[in-house]
């Protein structure tokens, strides 16, 4: 697996096409992991962007690792299954390298959300209806339409629920991870079970709409040791950021559609590494900053975001 991807979630501020054509400059920059899911809206487009690097000869299939993810409203027995072939279908692949189960549960964007509403239909996380939709991706695996298992959003106390009865152990975790917010429970947990952390929001995810923001919110970038750090290097703060999630063992998978951005992150990458001083200093610093609270997926009797997170 790469060390590094190019995400794709970028639908608040970017069309399906911008973000399609930061996928096609990113893969000529020399990204080969693409984080894509149904519903992001544009693996349609990465689809045709696909087409025209394996036609003009950019890179091969086998070059690329391409996953994407099954949503919240696909849980039902068999619909997977069918999730799964219209990714495949729009992004024009024969199998993909992983499927993720995008969220442990089933809850859904309420109609008009405007990013704190709750929605009836949404369920609080259930044991058996998360390895019921687990079950479907195994056989996904077995069928070779997939070559690996994702779970995304999960806990700890999740985690430990579910492993012991995966015929098929899940080989990838996707979860928000930059300094600011480190999940250092969570990634020993997979360093156990050998599965690959691979961290969104590496950068604190400095640009997100101010809607989702709260005033307590920090964007690790903003962090004053970070920036010291950077300083140090003679490289912009996002590059310390990378830096502590690769040395730290994790895939980070940053965003942008700009091509001096997703170049200087690949690049940042690949340049000398934080000393263990810096990464010590990083570690040691306050970390209870998570981002992506969950607040569209609250469901009815939930008093606080923080009860999906247990």
């Amino acid at each position: 697996m790469p060390g590094i991807g190019i995400g794709t979630f970028g639908s608040d501020k970017y069309n399906a096409e911008q973000i399609s054509a930061a996928v096609k400059g990113a893969v000529k920059a020399g990204y080969r992991l693409i984080d894509c899911a149904e519903v992001y809206g544009n693996e349609r487009e990465i689809g045709r962007a696909l087409g025209e690097l394996f036609r003009d000869g950019t890179v091969k299939r086998e070059d690329l690792f391409v996953v994407s993810k099954v949503w919240n409203d696909h849980h039902g027995e068999g619909e997977v299954k069918k999730a799964c072939c219209n990714s495949l279908d729009a992004l024009g692949l024969d199998f993909l390298d992983a499927y993720y189960i995008h969220w442990p549960f089933p809850n859904y964007h309420a109609p008009g959300c405007d990013g704190d509403s709750r929605n009836p239909d949404s369920k609080p996380f259930s044991k058996e209806e998360f390895l019921s939709v687990y079950r479907q991706c195994e056989e996904l695996y077995r069928e070779g339409k997939i070559r690996g298992i994702g779970v995304s959003n999960m806990t700890v106390s999740k985690l430990e629920a579910v492993l012991p009865e995966c015929e098929i152990p899940p080989v990838l975790i996707e979860m928000e991870l930059h300094p600011a917010f480190r999940q250092k429970e969570l990634r020993a947990l997979c360093k156990k079970h050998g599965i690959q952390p691979v961290g969104f929001c590496p950068l604190g995810s400095p640009s997100r709409p101010e809607r989702d923001r709260t005033p307590e919110d920090l964007a690790a970038m903003e962090m004053p040791h970070i920036q010291k750090i950077a300083a140090a290097h003679g490289i912009h703060p996002a590059g310390v950021c990378l830096k502590w999630a690769a040395q730290s063992g994790a895939v980070p998978i940053p965003f942008s559609v700009k091509p001096a951005q997703y170049e200087a992150n690949l690049a940042w990458l690949c340049s000398d590494p934080l000393t263990e001083e810096e990464m010590a200093e990083i570690d040691a610093s306050p970390a209870d900053c998570r981002l992506i609270k969950g607040q569209v997926f609250l469901w009815e009797g939930a008093s606080d975001w923080r009860e999906i997170w247990t």
